[in-house]
């Protein structure tokens, strides 16, 4: 089974880390500043330092807080730290969870419970915008709440008054977002907040891409929407440190204005026969050096870094968005941060054939639907790289007018399908299926990008659901001429 197997003897240590070091060039170069998407990049020093205070705290275990009470004492920290930069205070409750994902399904398990114990609700939904998460639509299959989900505009984002015709007396909590993923619009919490106080239900905002982010926006002068603790209807919030904080992956927050929420949050057993157990999150083993990496982010940053690292990131979002509306794309709504999306209205031009040739050109960029679109999400890496991005998706959308032809191979026609086909069900589960494929040991790896599989005679991930697909549609529309 080759790599897969345990060797006899143990390798050499250098041996070992030459190895990794080549798997790395599977990777994009995001020290480049190629990638828009999943990294939060500062560079090699400060990598080190963070990877210094990481270290330090390598082995230590935040299951028993008893034990490492460094630990529970670092997290007391982070969650103050957070709690006041969110405009709470320090009568607030919160923990440092794995990422986001974890954040979220934490306050999903979190409102049901409660709703179940103080409300006797037996068949809970949460009511959501479209534009949110899907870890939220994780959450809502694990924990088995009834998704409620609000049609957003993707210009003028959430309207509130549609939120309210969809909350009943079955809503465990109303979900906004400051800023929504796919558009980087911020969800209108005071309205929401109103219409949450009214109505008795818990109100969770997502912040966990703009909870290190828009709190210093706002410090740099900026006209923002009050989006956090500030609004009374607000009683939780989740905010990643691992993504505008600067710190190393993975670590989250998230935070309860009341004990009475937070305390449904909280496992506890006491008939195990290895002792009284309690946790406060997801996971039982906490990793020590997420904690202390997070915690040594933030002072290192400080106010006055992070407001510098706003502004660079602010700064060349703006010329980013400026230079692609020059090219004739639109900027999806009107986004004040640094996340935005930008599409072709004209019907000749398919975005994402500017998508595969601007991946030709080496650079990565996540393609989002409903409509079409192509997503960025800046970080002060960024601001060296705008004036040769914009060059080369000036290139990337003439050759994309001249080959229109394009949007039938790649990634083009892929994506394209995918987003377009009317039969969703059979998507996700063919999507399922072949997703699942990939975590066979003896599979090939998951990558979307590849060329063909041709030792198994098969095409690209995606380009063998769309293929399926077309001939699932093929079929159908053969037994409709019947």
């Amino acid at each position: 089974m080759g790599k897969t197997a345990l060797p006899k003897k143990g390798e050499k240590h250098a041996a070992i880390l030459r190895e990794l070091k080549e798997l790395q060039k599977l990777d994009p170069d995001y020290k480049k500043g190629n990638l828009f998407s999943l990294v939060y990049y500062l560079g090699e020093p400060y990598t080190k330092f963070l990877s210094e205070a990481h270290r330090l705290f390598f082995s230590a275990n935040g299951l028993n807080p008893g034990a490492f009470r460094s630990l529970k004492e670092l997290e007391k920290r982070i969650i103050g730290t957070t709690a006041t930069l969110l405009n709470g205070d320090d009568s607030f409750y919160g923990v440092v969870t794995s990422g986001g994902t974890e954040s979220c399904l934490l306050a999903v398990k979190t409102y049901r419970d409660y709703a179940r114990k103080k409300r006797g609700i037996r068949r809970p939904n949460m009511v959501l915008p479209d534009t949110a998460h899907v870890a939220w639509v994780k959450a809502a299959e694990y924990f088995k709440v009834k998704m409620r989900l609000v049609r957003t505009d993707p210009v003028q984002g959430l309207n509130a008054s549609h939120v309210k015709k969809k909350v009943d007396r079955n809503t465990i909590m109303i979900l906004g977002s400051a800023p929504e993923y796919p558009h980087g619009l911020i969800d209108p919490i005071v309205e929401l907040g109103s219409l949450a106080e009214r109505r008795g239900v818990p109100l969770h905002v997502d912040a966990c891409v703009g909870g290190f982010l828009l709190p210093f926006i706002e410090k740099l002068g900026y006209a923002l929407p009050l989006w956090d603790f500030r609004v009374p209807g607000v009683t939780s919030i989740s905010a990643d440190i691992h993504k505008y904080g600067f710190a190393a992956k993975g670590a989250s927050t998230i935070i309860y204005r009341k004990q009475e929420h937070f305390e449904s949050q909280v496992f506890a057993y006491t008939e195990w026969a290895g002792g009284i157990f309690a946790s406060p999150a997801l996971l039982g083993t906490r990793p020590g050096g997420a904690y202390a990496a997070a915690y040594a982010a933030l002072r290192a940053q400080g106010e006055a870094g992070y407001l510098q690292l706003t502004k660079r990131a602010m700064g060349a979002a703006k010329k980013l968005k400026d230079g692609i509306k020059k090219l004739g794309l639109e900027i999806i709504g009107n986004p004040l941060s640094t996340l935005f999306a930008y599409r072709s209205t004209d019907a000749s031009l398919d975005i994402f054939i500017v998508a595969d040739l601007m991946e030709k050109r080496g650079w990565f960029i996540d393609r989002i639907q409903k409509p079409d679109a192509l997503h960025a999400m800046v970080t002060p890496l960024h601001e060296k790289i705008v004036a040769g991005f914009l060059r080369d998706l000036k290139n990337a959308v003439a050759e994309a007018r001249k080959h229109p032809e394009l949007s039938k191979k790649g990634q083009a026609a892929t994506y394209g399908m995918m987003a377009h086909v009317p039969f969703r069900k059979m998507v996700k589960q063919q999507v399922t299926k072949m997703f699942a494929e990939t975590y066979k040991i003896s599979g090939k790896g998951l990558d979307l990008e590849a060329s063909a599989d041709t030792e198994n005679k098969k095409p690209p991930f995606l380009e063998r659901v769309a293929l399926w697909l077309a001939e699932r549609h093929r079929q159908k529309e053969l037994k409709k001429i019947r």
